[in-house]
């Protein structure tokens, strides 16, 4: 069986994107010390998760724990440690689907480690969140709500109608109450900007790796990162005219190809 199992389980625009990428292009580096449970590994697991955070059901619920249970049992007898990453395993981002926060979170990774416990008894389960300022976490949710939906609101109405959102660390306190026995860990993206891995060298410090290791890895430009003004300006004079959702996705895709 694995000696650990990590969880990084989010937060959405909070390095996220970035972390999987360099897990990626790394994978083979930290082999086999390491096996990296990415989306793709996992996708059933990921949109359980993100059907709970909408429905609240314990029907959804039980679902999660049928699918994490699966998971953890498809690892066999490996020494390695297990890295889960996907921030979809705390549900949608808030601003999707009617959420404002991500208050389901809690018992998603409740359900997520008692399954996982329940398969590998002995393995100890840590849970980490990456977490961001405020104000930086609204704008970069901003960004990518304009880009990927119909997002109409300005940066200041978004930031007003969403800010219960953007304590994360409130999130991650609500999590660790929820899992006394386990260890809930959390990663401020601003206190490893300096660092070339950025999140990924903390995340990996927990999963165990050595730091000589980590050093060795290749490190990649951030990844998704917000939309300059102007470009978020011109998406958002999309978002807002009058055609039909087929009619602005087209509009995007074709603004798209001008800037590209």
């Amino acid at each position: 069986m694995p000696r650990a199992v990590v969880i990084h389980a989010g937060f959405h625009k909070t390095g996220t994107t970035s972390v999987q990428n360099m897990l990626r292009a790394n994978r083979a580096a930290l082999r086999p010390g390491l096996r990296i449970v990415l989306r793709p590994a996992m996708v059933a697991l990921c949109e359980a998760a993100r059907a709970y955070s909408v429905s609240q059901s314990q029907v959804d619920l039980g679902l999660v724990r049928f699918e994490a249970a699966e998971l953890s049992q498809s690892w066999g007898d490996g020494p390695e440690t297990v890295l889960m990453c996907s921030e979809d395993l705390s549900g949608h981002m808030p601003g999707r689907r009617g959420l404002r926060t991500y208050a389901a979170a809690p018992a998603l990774m409740r359900a997520m480690t008692d399954s996982i416990t329940a398969a590998q008894p002995d393995v100890a389960v840590t849970v980490v969140f990456t977490t961001r300022a405020p104000e930086a976490w609204l704008a970069s949710c901003f960004s990518q709500h304009v880009r990927a939906t119909r997002m109409t609101q300005t940066a200041a109405q978004y930031a007003r109608s969403y800010r219960a959102s953007a304590d994360l660390s409130a999130i991650a306190d609500d999590v660790r109450t929820a899992l006394p026995a386990h260890t809930v860990d959390q990663i401020a993206l601003e206190d490893c900007a300096q660092s070339p891995l950025g999140p990924l060298d903390p995340l990996l410090r927990i999963a165990g790796v050595p730091e000589g290791s980590r050093e060795a890895l290749t490190a990649l430009p951030p990844a998704n990162t917000a939309l300059p003004p102007d470009d978020l300006a011109a998406l958002l004079a999309i978002n807002r005219s009058v055609g039909t959702d087929a009619e602005v996705k087209a509009a995007k895709r074709a603004w798209r190809g001008r800037m590209s």
